[in-house]
């Protein structure tokens, strides 16, 4: 048996008790990267350690890919991939754009989804068929708008500084065909693609987690989510979500190479 919105709702309001509360109080935080900076938050590990209980309580047949707690039975048909914060970044500078990121895969596929920003009470959730809005704007189907050329997009990245190399002028190639561009908005960009707002997400480095929840989002509401190659976007990597296919297939004759 699938779980319903219920059941994720569940998940989200677990790691909303864990998050929300730690939001702009000045929490520690803990860098993952010797090389560099990948920060971590006490926020991270209690919502994580939150909603891993609930699902191993009530699907304990399922495996569960986490960012903060390892994976347990990847090889299962259902798999839970989890991102307690999207965003920690913004999370710990204040910025409303982090969110939590709960997926289900199966057999690989994302197949339902879900995006919480508990600071301004948005949760974007995608059943199976169909993707919803509910918050500040009501309760209501959401779908992405369409876009027939880059030179009318909007493109939505988490930073510019992210890319190196070859991939970097790649995606600068497309940034300079769209009308604007707009930085910093990690999970949160892919919930406006799927809303309507605007209409090209691009991303390097991706992880599972940091898109799981997101792929049935966009996918839902009408628009293309898969990797810089045309393929699936399950397993991270450099990601591209689109609103429409006409944007889609010209960022990605580019993003291609």
């Amino acid at each position: 048996m699938l779980p319903d919105r219920e059941f994720f709702d569940r998940l989200a309001d677990a790691a909303k008790a864990e998050t929300l509360p730690r939001f702009r109080t000045g929490i520690s935080v803990a860098n993952k990267e010797a090389a560099g900076f990948d920060p971590v938050t006490e926020g991270d590990r209690a919502a994580e350690a939150a909603i891993r209980a609930l699902i191993e309580t009530h699907f304990p047949d399922h495996g569960i890919l986490g960012e903060e707690f390892g994976n347990v039975g990847l090889d299962r048909d259902y798999v839970w991939v989890i991102d307690p914060i999207d965003g920690t970044r913004a999370f710990i500078s204040g910025l409303p754009v982090w969110g939590t990121l709960i997926g289900l895969y199966h057999k690989g596929e994302a197949v339902m989804g879900l995006m919480d920003q508990p600071f301004t009470g948005e949760r974007y959730f995608a059943d199976g068929k169909n993707a919803h809005y509910r918050g500040p704007g009501g309760n209501k189907a959401i779908s992405t708008r369409p876009c027939a050329d880059l030179s009318q997009a909007i493109l939505f990245t988490t930073s510019p500084h992210l890319y190196t190399g070859d991939i970097k002028t790649r995606f600068e190639t497309v940034q300079s065909k769209v009308q604007l561009a707009r930085y910093g908005c990690d999970c949160y960009a892919f919930a406006l693609l799927a809303s309507g707002h605007i209409d090209l997400v691009i991303e390097c480095g991706l992880k599972p987690y940091d898109v799981g929840g997101l792929i049935p989002l966009i996918e839902q509401a009408g628009g293309i989510v898969t990797d810089w190659t045309g393929g699936p976007a399950e397993m991270g990597g450099e990601i591209i979500a689109a609103g429409s296919a006409e944007i889609h297939a010209q960022a990605l004759a580019i993003l291609k190479g």
